[in-house]
């Protein structure tokens, strides 16, 4: 496995396809690891297909990896990932796959074995311990849903 400079926890990698590049950080700094399509394939306007990615991980406890799109291929294309973040909890073995869909109305998606189709954002994650109570403090915020603090901004109010 490459070393990476810096790097705040090691992550057992397998990999299933020898042919594929490890995933990598394309630049320092980057938050995701580049994921390569392990098949080729074409997506037709609105289809989807689990594209996998040749690895399984092995995540320490308290770790998780969150899947998430590319964005040139989501401008270019209209490729997306359809469950954006997917996650990758710490006791999953099996193979990563992403659920790409295609967002465009017009044409077929192709995407051949070996492009880049999303990336792997591993964090630190905590295990919450919930507290049942009859009534919530309260926040400045209250129970403003979707959309709440540009309506209120809008309206001279936030």
């Amino acid at each position: 496995m490459t070393e990476t400079p810096n790097a705040d926890v090691e992550v057992l990698l397998q990999r299933l396809d020898a042919d594929l590049p490890l995933p990598s950080y394309a630049h320092p700094g980057d938050a995701g690891l580049d994921l390569y399509a392990r098949e080729s394939v074409q997506l037709a306007p609105g289809e989807r297909y689990a594209m996998p990615t040749g690895i399984a991980v092995a995540l320490p406890a308290g770790y998780a990896a969150f899947v998430h799109p590319r964005s040139g291929l989501a401008a270019r294309d209209g490729v997306t990932v359809l469950n954006a973040p997917g996650t990758v909890d710490a006791g999953y073995r099996g193979e990563i796959k992403v659920i790409l869909v295609n967002t465009g109305t017009g044409s077929t998606a192709t995407l051949s074995r070996g492009d880049r189709i999303a990336q792997l954002v591993i964090q630190r994650v905590a295990a919450a311990r919930l507290i049942e109570v009859e009534h919530l403090p309260g926040s400045a915020r209250g129970d403003g849903g979707f959309g709440s603090t540009g309506r209120a901004a809008m309206e001279g109010r936030g």
